[in-house]
């Protein structure tokens, strides 16, 4: 099942944990992501340590296909983000016990 994280839910875990006001939380929020973006814009990879990799992928041009009507489309060349979690982020994932994540 899939469960969406908003940031409505971290403002709130932010509030709720540190106790800044919901308008410095979002704040908070806002440039942390902020930063990311900018910096993923400009140097095409964001490592965060204990955490994961963002880069970005250039993808050619490519022929598609609604698999519906097998009706064919070009695909426009574009940049994607690929995410590559780090090796703890990964153990944290495929522990059986509930102990915290030391970086979060």
């Amino acid at each position: 099942m899939r469960v969406n994280l908003t940031k409505k839910e971290i403002i709130n875990s932010v509030f709720m944990q540190i106790g800044f006001s919901k308008k410095m939380s979002e704040s908070i929020l806002e440039d942390i992501l902020s930063d990311i973006v900018k910096s993923l814009k400009k140097h095409k990879v964001v490592k965060i340590s204990s955490f994961g990799t963002f880069h970005i992928r250039f993808k050619k041009s490519r022929v598609g296909r609604n698999p519906k009507t097998k009706e064919e489309k070009i695909i426009k060349e574009r940049s994607v983000v690929l995410f590559k979690p780090s090796k703890d982020f990964k153990k944290f994932i495929n522990k059986n016990n509930e102990k915290k994540f030391k970086s979060l």
